[in-house]
């Protein structure tokens, strides 16, 4: 069986999908095998010579002329064109992989769950960081006990690419375009290593802030002003008890795609740091410290695919393991996760936040 696939985009998430693609056949040759038929972009220029580097056979300027000639259909756009092409694709039973945030709203985002629902195809949320090999092997210590009942769990998502207030305003500063700031983009990814590793956020109170509140416009005319948050935090509580700390930045000075995770039990913690992908920090109930874990070795989640232990991975292959779940799902007809429901119960949490900080209270998603 070979796939034809298609991308709308070709920017950072195109290349990155892209690339991701092309390694299945050689590190994960058991999955279904596919052909980068399609590219798709408003600029015919520009996503040809996107084309051209990623290896798609052909390009197209609308989604409509092409969605339902191929097999798969990667929605890599911003946030306001995740839903029409998405739901199209699903209602012609073509395969989806769609960024995260699912949509710029919660209630676009519930039609596109229930539209997947109804759908005969695999429909996939992107969240690359759970299949980090390190953040594998947390969710393993955690389902097997090793830290005993979870306490805590503290989240972190800082970046600095907006902290300086020249920088031209783009669309990720629209609230009508985006639908949320960082509480949507980066903080999505903490909900849901929060959600998948620990469980069900029951409540939540938070805070959003908006430090810099107008850019210089794109096209050098003046400003225009910035309507999504700049930062979040937030207070989350678990179902089964748990308590846990969450947040996010553009404008944290310093800080370069800070993602960290803690997460205490009775028995054990562990911690994990974007910064050092290879590497878990565990203490478990005999250990005096911390243990400094290579996450290298052939038993190790993905790694027995790679290099001989102590040979490093790096961010990008956290992609090539999800497009292996993903279409290995497509090819034995099973449910992939993270699906459209796990990507509605993380906006659901996004929303929780946004309505949080407006009304200055607890709020349940």
């Amino acid at each position: 069986m070979t796939l034809d696939v298609g991308f709308l985009g070709y920017g950072f998430m195109g290349k990155a999908h892209a690339n991701a693609l092309a390694r299945q056949p050689m590190f994960f040759p058991d999955a279904p095998a596919t052909n980068r038929d399609v590219l798709i972009g408003r600029n015919e220029e520009a996503v040809q010579e996107a084309a051209d580097r990623f290896g798609f056979d052909r390009v197209a300027t609308d989604w409509r002329d092409v969605v339902d000639e191929i097999d798969v259909f990667y929605n890599l756009g911003p946030n306001q064109v995740h839903a029409e092409p998405t739901i199209a694709a699903l209602k012609s039973d073509v395969h989806v992989l769609c960024e995260k945030p699912l949509a710029p709203d919660i209630e676009t985002a519930r039609e596109m769950r229930n539209v997947a629902r109804d759908s005969d195809a695999v429909a996939a949320t992107s969240f690359n960081y759970r299949y980090i090999p390190a953040i594998q092997l947390a969710k393993r210590l955690v389902d097997g006990g090793a830290l005993g009942e979870i306490y805590r769990f503290k989240g972190r998502y800082l970046q600095d690419w907006l902290v300086d207030p020249e920088i031209a305003w783009n669309w990720r500063c629209d609230q009508d375009i985006a639908g949320s700031g960082v509480v949507g983009d980066v903080g999505s990814h903490t909900i849901d290593l929060a959600q998948w590793i620990v469980g069900d956020i029951e409540r939540v109170t938070g805070s959003l802030q908006t430090q810099i509140s107008e850019r210089p416009a794109p096209d050098g005319e003046g400003t225009r002003e910035v309507s999504t948050d700049d930062e979040y935090s937030a207070l989350v509580e678990f179902e089964n008890g748990a308590q846990g700390v969450l947040e996010g930045s553009r404008v944290a000075t310093g800080r370069k795609a800070d993602n960290a995770i803690e997460i205490y039990g009775s028995e054990g913690a562990l911690e994990f740091s974007l910064r050092r992908l290879n590497e878990l920090r565990f203490k478990g109930a005999d250990d005096r410290e911390y243990q400094e874990l290579l996450v290298t070795e052939p038993d190790d989640p993905y790694m027995d695919a790679w290099w001989p232990a102590g040979h490093i991975i790096g961010w990008e292959h956290a992609m090539v393991h999800e497009h292996y779940e993903f279409l290995k799902s497509i090819g034995e007809g099973t449910r992939h996760r993270p699906d459209f429901g796990d990507g509605f119960a993380v906006q659901q949490v996004v929303d929780a936040i946004q309505r949080s900080d407006k009304r200055d209270e607890w709020i349940s998603p």
